[in-house]
């Protein structure tokens, strides 16, 4: 049962943004459990505090996605440490691919990262996502890979990490996983619905055992263009708002 003291005592400490920063990022963690993305306490996604740089919001460690609400989020600094007082743990190993993503792209807001099956598939194949679905044609428009290099632990990993990620908001997290991120929540969380729903394409197409169509160089060049216009020019504006909508019909918890 939530703590309603505790939801005062978290709100009256931080600004009006960073509690709708801290609303929107459980909203997230919450739509992670809610496809199925989650893997029990593991992964992470992180949101940088409004108008503070070096401070980003992540999930308590321990806590499954779908109890995470806006007051339990912890604050962080760059190397994990809790800048507010909080009874649960931190795990700074968690966020060592967070943070290096963070520092190196400061206009990134949030940093998703997940290890789903399908995803997981895909990036051991070692042609990576290919061009079979329109869903995959997006997300190919700026696609990047990052090799395997054990369990990210380790802070000399972090420069190779945002080289490989460069001016892309998806990444292949070889035999590991994947990655968006974006200048909201909401572009983050909508970068992975798409790249998670092509990676479940491809393994159902490669597990029917005949031979693939490949979509045309041409039309891939021209994605952008396409997503622009199916979204009306909102990006992830448009289908954002009917998530959260969803997610007060399931269970509001997570604005707490």
């Amino acid at each position: 049962m939530q703590d309603h003291s505790a939801t005062s005592e978290v709100r009256r400490q931080v600004t009006d943004e960073e509690w709708q920063t801290r609303i929107e990022l459980a909203a997230a963690y919450r739509l992670v459990a809610h496809f199925g993305w989650d893997d029990l306490i593991f992964t992470h996604i992180s949101a940088r505090v409004p108008g503070q740089q070096a401070q980003f919001l992540i999930n308590p460690y321990g806590m499954l996605f779908d109890e995470i609400t806006a007051s339990n989020l912890v604050k962080v600094d760059h190397e994990g440490r809790p800048l507010m007082e909080t009874e649960y743990d931190v795990n700074p190993a968690g966020f060592v691919i967070h943070s290096a993503i963070h520092e190196g792209r400061p206009e990134v807001q949030c940093v998703l990262h997940t290890h789903t099956p399908h995803g997981v598939a895909v990036s051991a194949q070692e042609q990576g996502l290919l061009p079979i679905s329109q869903q995959s044609i997006f997300p190919l428009a700026r696609l990047a890979y990052h090799g395997y290099e054990g369990v990210a632990l380790r802070d000399d990993e972090k420069p190779r990490l945002v080289a490989d990620l460069g001016q892309s908001n998806s990444l292949i997290l070889r035999n590991h996983g994947l990655l968006t991120c974006g200048r909201s929540v909401a572009d983050a969380f909508l970068a992975m619905y798409t790249l998670e729903r092509a990676c479940q394409i491809q393994i159902l197409a490669q597990s029917g055992g005949g031979a693939l169509t490949r979509i045309p160089g041409e039309i891939l060049a021209s994605a952008g263009q396409q997503s622009r216009e199916v979204t009306k020019g909102k990006g992830s504006g448009l289908a954002w708002p009917g998530l959260l909508r969803r997610l007060d019909k399931l269970d509001p918890s997570y604005r707490n």
